[in-house]
């Protein structure tokens, strides 16, 4: 059980739903529920078989290209730590043109709920604690994210516009912390087989 918290949380910052709301409610903005309904049930199992394939086959690209598990913490460390600190940053996802028949699978599915930050930090967490907390930790975050958009109104009025902001920016801020520990993590791990091979 400690394993799927270990993932959990990572990925719940890495997903950052609170800071993807705002998004979609522009997005849905004067669709019916019907409509807005099946984008939700769109983005959840779009953004679960993205991941889902992302997580079978990434390890073996790896393997194929030599790329080890220190390589890819400080890669992918440095890599959530640029996304995160692009969103302390800036207020706002800039996004082009949007199919309103697809936003479910784009944007909403990939990248906004399953993006480069949970991608990378799932093949990161899949090294060190296996296959199963990672990808039920996956699954629990996708869910939340698909509840939270379908709660959408009551939260939003809860949290009011710079409540979700803050939440936001305070999710990123975490991702930031995150993204150091795994480049730190990824050091030690590279040192620790460099001293095995100079013995």
């Amino acid at each position: 059980m400690n394993k799927f918290w270990f993932c959990f949380f990572p990925i719940f910052m890495a997903v950052n739903v609170i800071g993807v709301l705002p998004m979609f409610m522009s997005f849905t903005e004067g669709l019916d529920r019907p409509k807005v309904n099946r984008i939700i049930i769109q983005s959840v199992v779009t953004a679960t078989v993205v991941a889902v394939i992302f997580l079978a086959i990434g390890k073996v690209i790896l393997d194929l290209l030599g790329i080890t598990v220190s390589d890819f913490m400080i890669a992918g460390g440095t890599l959530l730590f640029i996304i995160s600190l692009n969103d302390l940053l800036y207020m706002e996802k800039r996004l082009s043109q949007i199919d309103p028949e697809s936003m479910g699978a784009v944007p909403l599915g990939v990248p906004l709920i399953v993006g480069p930050a949970v991608l990378t930090t799932i093949l990161i967490l899949v090294s060190e604690y296996g296959p199963m907390a990672t990808v039920a930790a996956l699954i629990v975050n996708i869910l939340i994210a698909g509840l939270t958009f379908w709660l959408y109104m009551p939260i939003m009025r809860l949290l009011g516009k710079s409540g979700a902001r803050t939440v936001s920016k305070l999710a990123a801020l975490l991702l930031a912390a995150i993204a150091v520990m795994m480049v730190r993590k990824g050091v030690m791990l590279l040192l620790a087989d460099s001293f095995k091979i100079t013995q």
